[in-house]
């Protein structure tokens, strides 16, 4: 098993920055695929972006691409989340995940390890 814990989620003005973290423990990182995603308020948790095992491959969510960056450090078992010109809908509860059967997924299904989330807020 592996258990995950997010940081950096803060309050931000508009067009702001921020790097959320996922620090993991129990198990190396390179076993997993990762995705963050995010819990709006009033709606259902949605995929940001994902990446692969050995971080070659990522996917975002259209509302993000340009904006949001994805990466990995195997060694440090870290998964960060660089956010840029952030926008007030892009406040959230992000959420860390780790799956050992998936590539590059946007599925929730897929993963089978979840932090406890950490809250991002973008005031206007």
């Amino acid at each position: 098993q592996v258990q995950l814990v997010e940081d950096g989620g803060r309050v931000v003005q508009a067009g702001g920055s921020l790097r959320l973290s996922c620090a993991a423990s129990g198990r190396t990182l390179n076993s997993y695929g990762m995705g963050w995603f995010r819990q709006r308020p009033g709606k259902k948790r949605e995929p940001v972006a994902a990446i692969s095992r050995s971080g070659g491959s990522t996917f975002y969510t259209d509302s993000v691409k340009g904006r949001f960056t994805i990466s990995r450090d195997n060694a440090k078992n870290m998964v960060y989340l660089q956010m840029s010109s952030l926008k007030p809908e892009d406040t959230a509860v992000y959420y860390c995940a780790a799956g050992t059967r998936v590539y590059l997924s946007k599925f929730e299904k897929d993963y089978a390890y979840w932090g406890q989330g950490t809250q991002v807020t973008v005031s206007s």
